[in-house]
């Protein structure tokens, strides 16, 4: 591949989705991409890239389809465990006491794939409603995939997916067989609304959350990149609200904006400056 159809392929993929892509992971755009050069007709990256480059009535089509394809989209049940240990046991509660009655809680699960993380915290609050009591909790998973979203919405997964993390007792309880896959029930399928949404975009449209689920996502962003998506995460979170990291992430010398909650890793709130911080129990 000639480096300036690299460079537009690079720049159209930094552009729509942040992702960056160095030089050495070209193999993963001729991998990724395959399908779509068959699909318009082209024999290689170079003409892919002139074809995006020429103005036409389908570029715009063909690149949200080379952005899709070039994005991860791994996610399975109750992924890494601990982060949805401490939403069931402190920070569904915590909040909900925090709250007045008839206030909403809302979710936000950011880059949510094929649905796993959205629901997995809708199955936990459906397993709290003792606790929460008639409260409403709002759960949102975005994900810049149409494919993606569509494939959450409809709730169904293969067997290998429902044994990916997801508790034998919570398969029983939640899914039904659907020939070789998995149904999700309504109920639960009901607690989450799935939508479009590109995470470099203004997130005010979606409202506030007092929960933020961003988890294995900037790992694949620059970190000026990284700094403006906290930056606007924390803009839509009240002061108490809370965000979920992956494991390997941090906001440590990234953005200001959030502090990492003593002896738990990968949870932060919000930085209040001057004032007294709540303790919260160890998940």
């Amino acid at each position: 591949m000639k480096p300036r159809s690299f460079d537009v392929l690079s720049a159209l993929l930094y552009r729509g989705s942040g992702l960056v892509i160095g030089p050495e992971k070209q193999y993963l755009l001729e991998t990724r991409l395959s399908g779509i050069m068959r699909e318009v007709g082209v024999r290689d990256l170079d003409e892919l890239a002139d074809r995006l480059q020429a103005p036409s009535a389908g570029s715009a089509a063909i690149e949200r389809q080379v952005i899709e394809a070039m994005t991860t989209n791994e996610s399975f049940f109750f992924r890494d465990e601990k982060p949805f240990t401490h939403v069931r046991a402190t920070a569904l509660p915590g909040l909900h006491a925090a709250r007045p009655a008839g206030a909403k809680i809302r979710i936000w699960s950011a880059a949510s794939s094929s649905g796993q993380e959205a629901y997995s915290l809708a199955m936990i609050v459906a397993e709290l409603r003792p606790v929460l009591g008639g409260r409403t909790v709002e759960i949102v998973g975005t994900d810049l995939s149409r494919e993606q979203v569509q494939r959450a919405q409809e709730g169904v997964y293969t067997q290998f997916e429902v044994q990916r993390g997801l508790p034998m007792t919570h398969l029983v309880k939640y899914f039904r067989k659907d020939g070789l896959n998995w149904r999700l029930n309504d109920a639960i399928r009901s607690m989450v609304t799935f939508r479009e949404w590109n995470l470099l975009a203004d997130p005010r449209p979606l409202g506030e959350f007092d929960i933020v689920f961003c988890r294995n996502v900037l790992i694949y962003f620059d970190r000026p990149t990284k700094t403006r998506v906290l930056d606007m995460i924390a803009k839509q979170m009240p002061a108490d609200g809370l965000l979920y990291l992956g494991g390997a992430e941090t906001v440590l010398g990234i953005s200001d904006k959030f502090e990492i909650l003593p002896d738990n890793r990968g949870v932060y709130e919000k930085t209040r400056a001057g004032a007294a911080r709540p303790v919260l129990a160890k998940a």
